[in-house]
């Protein structure tokens, strides 16, 4: 997408001569901008991946090493036993022997010496093994109970996303049928508004209805302070025709509109105005053909959309 946009800038500028240097260069901010935060949010959710896919190899390297390292205490603490029970059967023999020769008698205690040997030897692997079998599987519960608190956060921010999805959806639900639909996908949230609903043809100002649904999604924006919002204007693809010097084209429209909203958005003093941001797409990023009047229809929209912040999750990462 960040590439169209590239492409379209191109030719804007190299189509056409009337855009200020002002204007060009604002656009060329806001697509910086994007772009930006199109890095940012991709860079994270691959983090987040890379992170989840190591911690679950980690996971399956330590619990095969836990089942060799208990096989291995296992066979040690059998042969112990065996060699205990050796020591016990030579013992008794000794007994018997020392009564009948000396010379059985030196032969058994050399024999009694080396199991001794034997068993203290056993004896000192048997607490090395136990002392490995003890730190591998603490560090085993140690990766589980990280890579399930990861998991819970993931798992957390997506539940938030679907709690915001449906106090969205009921906030807004008197809008239905009138170009409004609230969704949940890719991890965010989108509120798009068909522009039947907020602006008149060639205008940016927000009309009375549309105005009302703002506002309502201000009330919710307001009790989630923690969420990053991208206003997105969109067009259909016939060439705009309205007074020269006040709108230049259609990229034009689409970010005055976009910015419409987020004055509107802004009114509400809860709402965190650093979490803002305003973008025009243009005709640049349709949903449907325009070869339709409902197509573009369709296409004259604006994209509410609601991103969840990763802070917390990003530093419990750089701590592994």
């Amino acid at each position: 997408m960040i590439k169209k946009i590239s492409i379209s800038l191109l030719v804007l500028a190299l189509s056409t001569s009337c855009v200020s240097k002002k204007i060009y260069t604002d656009l060329e901010n806001k697509f910086a901008e994007l772009k930006k935060e199109n890095r940012k949010v991709a860079d994270e959710n691959e983090v987040l991946l890379k992170a989840k896919n190591q911690l679950e190899n980690d996971a399956t390297t330590q619990k095969a090493a836990y089942d060799k390292l208990k096989a291995e205490h296992d066979k040690l603490l059998s042969d112990y036993t065996v060699a205990e029970k050796n020591l016990k059967t030579l013992q008794g023999s000794y007994g018997a022997l020392e009564k009948n020769s000396n010379e059985s008698l030196q032969t058994n205690m050399a024999k009694n010496r080396e199991l001794l040997a034997q068993l203290e030897a056993k004896e000192k692997a048997l607490a090395a093994e136990q002392a490995r079998f003890n730190k591998t599987k603490s560090d085993l519960a140690d990766n589980s109970k990280r890579l399930s608190e990861l998991e819970a956060m993931l798992s957390n921010k997506d539940a938030s996303m679907k709690k915001l999805k449906e106090t969205l959806s009921k906030a807004l639900n008197s809008f239905e049928g009138k170009g409004l639909t609230v969704e949940q996908k890719n991890g965010k949230v989108y509120v798009s508004m068909e522009n039947k609903l907020l602006f008149n043809t060639g205008s940016w100002a927000v009309g009375t209805e549309g105005r009302k649904a703002v506002v309502e999604v201000a009330k919710v924006l307001a009790d989630n302070p923690e969420i990053s919002v991208l206003i997105e204007g969109h067009t259909d693809n016939a060439k705009f025709s309205g007074a020269v010097g006040q709108i230049e084209n259609n990229w034009d429209l689409s970010t005055k509109r976009a910015t419409a909203i987020v004055n509107i958005l802004g009114e509400n003093a809860k709402v965190n105005k650093q979490n803002l941001t305003a973008a025009g797409r243009g005709e640049f990023a349709p949903i449907t053909t325009n070869d339709t009047p409902e197509g573009k229809a369709k296409n004259r929209r604006i994209e509410i959309i609601l991103t969840p912040k990763l802070d917390e999750i990003s530093k419990m990462l750089n701590e592994f």
